[in-house]
């Protein structure tokens, strides 16, 4: 095994120990850029390609001074990624993502398969309320456990005539970090059952007529090129990719997994970590090519804003290169009128995603800078002084009531914590 391969080891230790071995080896640091930012990187205890030591690194090589791990149910990974951080000298945040009920009538909102519920984050979880929040989670990854294996069955319900089938426990819990507390998500289903299609349909044109005609998946000619592409170290995921464009075949509502937001708000906030909701959008003509068009939020989001402030999110997520300029804008309107903390973070669970967000160096989007390092300077201060230490604290927001003047602030004691 290689050095940089020694950071996806299956054993913690070992990725750590290869995180040293290539900081060592390496004759030059990276070039950072100072104008960039990612709060929303998965990894394996998700769904990722990247171990939190190898997540860490790549942000490193992309030049990010900060990096935040954003796992799906799971804060599992969370002390590997901090400590990998810290060997980098990356400022560095730690969130989970969960869906949760929030049945306020809107319908769809941002979930593409599942009305009446929401994505949504607990961002700038403080390590000294990792294992806590782990904890609570842990029931809601059980539950989802029993649903991907109902899933599992659907799926092979309907590939079984075509001599494919997927076991829960055989096929796709080994792709998984469930054992040490990571979640099992749909991604996880999908590669799996990719394999199984790659295994019979191999790179051919057989297995786009397949894609086309038996799934009536639409599959673009990029892509299609991808999938023939003998060569192509990416090929699982591009296949997964193409699979959960129309989660229809398989999907299954979820229920009992998602805690009701107004809970899960309650619980983080206790632990001093900020709510958020994620913005997603509607799609048009996607900004990343990548998207089926489809509608979101944005007809009703005003009044969608006023239901989350009442609900106690205190921000608002989004991603910069996957709206247009104009979605932008108006979110980001309504995120001043309503006093609501903007956070950036590019979705990372794939390795043909980039780290880096090129948006960020746009005046526009500038202060999203100084949002990361008030995350930072936030959980530091939680987890040295305690939760009332917090950015959206009774005492903090009593002392500078003005959010603005709260982030800088903030923002300040975050980039104190790297050298």
């Amino acid at each position: 095994m290689n050095t940089i391969d020694k950071l996806n080891d299956k054993l913690v230790e070992n990725r750590l120990e290869g995180l040293k071995e290539v900081l060592a080896s390496q004759e030059s640091a990276p070039i950072f850029r100072e104008n960039d930012a990612n709060n929303h990187i998965h990894t394996i205890y998700s769904f990722s390609p990247y171990s939190p030591t190898k997540a860490a690194y790549m942000a490193y090589k992309s030049g990010l001074t900060s990096a935040g791990i954003m796992d799906h149910d799971s804060l599992s990974g969370a002390k590997e990624f901090k400590k990998a951080c810290e060997m980098l000298n990356l400022g560095s945040t730690c969130g989970v993502e969960v869906r949760a009920k929030f049945n306020k009538g809107f319908g769809r909102m941002n979930h593409p398969d599942q009305t009446e519920c929401i994505y949504m984050a607990a961002h700038g979880v403080a390590l000294a309320h990792v294992d806590e929040l782990n904890e609570y989670l842990g029931y809601y990854r059980a539950k989802r456990n029993e649903r991907n294996a109902k899933m599992c069955k659907l799926i092979t319900d309907k590939f079984s005539k075509f001599g494919i089938t997927l076991d829960f426990r055989e096929d796709v819990k080994p792709l998984s970090q469930t054992e040490e507390g990571g979640s099992i998500t749909e991604r996880h289903l999908l590669f799996a059952l990719a394999v199984k299609l790659s295994n019979r349909f191999g790179r051919t044109e057989s297995l786009i007529n397949f894609l086309e005609n038996d799934l009536k998946l639409g599959v673009a000619e990029k892509i299609k090129g991808y999938l023939l592409d003998q060569n192509n170290e990416h090929f699982l995921y591009d296949l997964l990719g193409v699979l959960k464009a129309d989660a229809k075949f398989f999907y299954i509502d979820a229920d009992e997994e998602m805690p009701v937001a107004e809970e899960f708000i309650k619980k983080a906030t206790s632990l001093g970590a900020i709510p958020a909701y994620a913005y997603l959008g509607d799609v048009g003509n996607s900004v990343t090519g990548d998207k089926k068009a489809q509608k979101f939020e944005d007809d009703f989001l005003e009044e969608l804003m006023i239901e989350i402030k009442k609900a106690g999110f205190k921000a608002i997520a989004y991603m910069p290169t996957r709206n247009t300029p104009e979605q932008l804008k108006r979110l980001q309107g309504l995120c001043k009128k309503y006093d609501m903390f903007e956070i950036s973070g590019e979705d990372i669970n794939s390795p043909r995603q980039q780290f880096c967000c090129k948006a960020l160096a746009l005046p526009e989007y500038a202060h999203l800078i100084d949002s990361t390092w008030a995350l930072i300077g936030h959980e530091y201060l939680v987890n040295e002084k305690g939760v009332e230490y917090g950015m959206f604290s009774a005492k903090t927001i009593e002392e500078t009531p003005n959010l603005q003047e709260r982030i800088k602030k903030y923002a300040q004691i975050g980039r104190k914590t790297v050298k």
